[in-house]
């Protein structure tokens, strides 16, 4: 009898286990997927003022004489 309830004990705590480091896997997912959409959202910004400053200088270059 002492057998049969061991195995049925490992087994639900194997499974405890199992559920745990699901949900750890499963925050540290929804974190990396903030933190990539405000990577993204930060790239967004610096290609706009990239874009932005580089109008500005072309307006400028236009303007100088002799081209």
């Amino acid at each position: 009898m002492f057998w049969p309830m061991l195995a049925v004990a490992l087994g639900f705590l194997g499974i405890a286990v199992l559920g745990v480091l699901g949900i750890r896997v499963f925050i540290e997912a929804q974190r990396l997927g903030r933190q990539v959409t405000r990577t993204t959202q930060r790239i967004n910004r610096a290609a706009e003022e990239l874009e932005a400053a580089a109008a500005d200088l072309a307006r400028t270059g236009e303007a100088l004489p002799g081209r």
